[in-house]
């Protein structure tokens, strides 16, 4: 097990003008689960590709343990990697597969067997161990990739989409068994997904990029509840959370006819009048006493069985903005509905408009 941290890591590809990491300074502690997340193109692949030493450094150092891996050739660094496509050898047993790398690296039969036997009872392998991968299912294929990294006894493990390829009930399943997994073996491991429903699930924490640039880095908690920018705001959480552009009025945010009482401080804080309020779904509701709060033309009601999500769209200020809100998945409005929603006002996030930055 070992420390990782990227030191003022840029990544510049030829032919680009902007660098796909630019400048990430990252600590991942001995032993911990780290998730990086990001839309496609974020340079969440890259950042774990130069971890590997698949990718080249342009500037600053990439340290695991206390030892400077930046010009390391991959099969040095005591890493292992789960590739999202598997990656197996379709000409040899599940065993033969598992134990590979160490037959490469001269390790004796005997250890070699013991080891692949302890990690194929670890993941459910056993039975497998003489078929070849063609005679797999999508997830065991997948639990075999993660034998084979397993058997190494690395320092670090790398997982890059590893779940993409799997139907959406075998995700849930195998992202659990990989969660408890890495916690049981406490091998300090970085996954890299574009689906913030696995990060928020399995991470201990997240770290967030959007072009190449570390936006917040935190547990899974922190990132939902005190998002740094309205980005982080707008990607963590499923479904979103509701962004509507507002305008400070007196001692008030307004979108439209929802008006939000806002502290001195914040109002103080914004670089103009103009703001961003963030709602999370669960903290929007329908309001049945004739209350104040933005008219709402429900479009579809997502029923989930105890829990629903309603989704509409309002006016506010002449621009069409859609919501989402979570409702009781027994008793709620129809489509073609429309609803005053009003939220929980404590809750509400306000962002600077021009920055993005929290303002609460």
């Amino acid at each position: 097990m070992a420390t990782v941290m990227f030191d003022n890591v840029s990544r510049v590809y030829p032919g680009s003008t902007r660098p796909s990491v630019d400048s990430l300074d990252l600590d991942i502690g001995d032993g911990e689960f780290l998730v990086l997340v990001g839309p496609s193109g974020c340079g969440k692949s890259t950042t774990l590709r130069m971890l590997a030493g698949l990718e080249e450094i342009d500037e600053g150092r990439v340290i695991i343990g206390d030892r400077d891996v930046t010009d390391v050739a991959p099969k040095d660094r005591d890493i292992a990697m789960v590739f999202q496509n598997y990656a197996l050898y379709p000409h040899m047993t599940v065993a033969d597969n598992m134990g590979f790398a160490l037959k490469i690296a001269g390790v004796g039969k005997s250890e070699r067997d013991e080891r692949v036997r302890e990690a194929a009872r670890m993941l459910d392998l056993e039975e497998f161990l003489d078929r070849k991968p063609k005679a797999l299912s999508g997830g065991q294929r997948q639990r075999v990739a993660m034998g084979r990294a397993i058997v190494r006894q690395p320092q670090v493990f790398l997982m890059d989409e590893p779940l993409s390829n799997l139907d959406a009930k075998l995700r849930v399943q195998t992202r659990t068994q990989i969660a408890s997994l890495q916690r049981r073996l406490g091998v300090t491991t970085v996954y890299v997904t574009h689906d913030q429903t696995e990060a928020l699930t399995m991470g201990d924490r997240i770290a967030v990029l959007k072009e190449g640039v570390l936006q917040q880095i935190g547990t899974p908690r922190d990132l939902y509840e005190s998002p740094s920018n309205v980005f982080v705001a707008g990607f963590i959480g499923s479904p979103a959370m509701n962004l509507l552009p507002a305008v400070l009025a007196g001692e008030a945010g307004r979108a439209g006819s929802l008006e939000v009482p806002l502290e001195n401080a914040v109002r103080s804080a914004a670089s103009s009048n103009e703001v961003t309020l963030g709602i999370r779904p669960e903290d929007l509701h329908v309001v049945t006493d004739g209350g104040a709060g933005l008219s709402v033309e429900v479009d579809l009601v997502e029923e989930l069985g105890a829990d629903g999500y309603l989704y509409g769209h309002a006016d506010v200020d002449g621009e069409r903005t859609d919501l989402v809100a979570r409702v009781d998945g027994r008793i709620h409005p129809e489509a073609g509905d429309v609803v005053t929603l009003a939220p929980n006002a404590d809750r509400v996030h306000v962002f600077d408009r021009a920055s993005g930055a929290t303002l609460r």
